[in-house]
C-alpha cells in the first residue's frame, strides 16, 4: 500500500496519518519526532506541625520546570489512618508519581507507596524512614535534645504541638524570627498515634529512594537521618539547613526531587 506523503514538506500528510493510525503505526515512527516523555506527578506530603502551604516555594519551582504537583493535607491523626488517607488520595492520580515526604510525612509515604501503581521514586526531606514494626516515637527518642512539646487531651486521644517559645530553635533555626513566629502560631497539632502506631510497610525496599539530610536539624538529629538513609539504601544529599528546609532551602529540595523524577 502507498501512503500519501507530501514530498515537498517531507512529512506525512493528514490523510496519510489517518491511514497509519488505522494500520497501527505510531505517528512518531512516520514523522521521526519522539513524543515528549510524560513527567511524573510530584506528590508532596508534609509532616507534623506543618501544613501543605510549607511546600509553596518548592511547588512554584517544580511547576516552572514543567512538573505537575499535588500537595496533600496530611491529617496527622496516626500513621495507620494517615497512610490509608494518603493511599486513597494517590489512587486518584493517574500515571507515574514521585512521593515526597517531609519529617513524619516520610513515614507516611513509606507505608503508602506500594499500595498504588506507578510510584517511581520516594524522596525524603529531613524525613523519618521507619522499618517494619518500628514507631516514630522509637526513632524520635534517638534525637537529642527532645522537642519542647505541649500536650492537650482531645476526644479520642492526645494532641501535641511544639512550644511556640522553642519553635524557632527546634524547627526553623535558619528562618527569620518573624517567619518562624508565624509558623509557630499556625502549626497543626499531631495526634500521639502518629508516634505510637507501628510502621507496616518498607516501601523503600521496592522503590528507589532519595534523601535530603539537614545538617542543622534540631528536630531529627542528622546522625539519625543518616542511619535511616543508609538502612534504606537511599541516594543522599546533605545541606546546611534546619528542619524547615523546604522554606529555607527550596532550591536544594527542588533539585533532589527532580533528580528522583528523572
Amino acid at each position: 500500500m502507498r501512503f500519501p506523503v507530501s514530498r515537498r514538506a517531507g512529512v506525512v500528510g493528514v490523510a496519510g496519518l489517518a491511514l497509519l493510525a488505522a494500520a497501527g503505526v505510531p505517528a512518531t515512527a512516520a514523522t521521526g519526532k519522539a513524543s515528549p516523555p510524560v513527567r511524573p506527578t510530584v506528590v508532596l506530603v508534609h509532616g507534623a506541625w506543618a501544613d501543605s502551604s510549607s511546600w509553596a516555594p518548592v511547588m512554584r519551582r517544580l511547576r516552572a520546570d514543567g512538573y505537575p504537583v499535588r500537595a496533600i493535607a496530611n491529617p496527622l491523626q496516626g500513621l495507620t489512618s494517615d497512610t490509608a488517607y494518603v493511599t486513597s488520595y494517590l489512587a486518584t492520580i493517574s500515571g507515574p508519581k514521585v512521593l515526597v515526604g517531609h519529617s513524619y510525612g516520610g513515614a507516611v509515604i513509606t507505608n503508602a507507596a506500594t499500595a498504588v501503581p506507578d510510584v517511581k521514586s520516594l524522596v525524603y526531606i529531613a524525613g523519618f524512614i521507619p522499618a517494619q514494626g518500628e514507631t516514630i516515637g522509637e526513632l524520635a527518642a534517638r534525637s537529642t535534645p527532645p522537642l519542647p512539646l505541649i500536650a492537650t487531651p482531645v476526644p479520642g486521644g492526645t494532641e501535641v504541638v511544639i512550644d511556640p517559645a522553642g519553635f524557632r530553635d527546634a524547627f526553623a533555626g535558619d528562618l527569620d524570627k518573624s517567619t518562624a513566629a508565624d509558623l509557630a502560631t499556625a502549626q497543626r497539632p499531631a495526634n500521639t498515634d502518629a508516634v505510637t502506631d507501628p510502621s507496616a510497610v518498607e516501601g523503600y525496599r521496592q522503590i528507589p529512594s532519595w534523601d535530603l539530610i539537614t545538617r542543622q536539624d534540631r528536630a531529627i538529629n542528622p546522625d539519625l537521618q543518616r542511619f535511616m538513609a543508609t538502612r534504606a539504601h537511599a541516594r543522599v544529599t546533605e545541606v546546611n539547613a534546619s528542619h524547615a528546609v523546604m522554606l529555607s532551602r527550596p532550591d536544594a529540595v527542588t533539585k533532589i526531587i527532580e533528580q528522583a523524577a528523572r
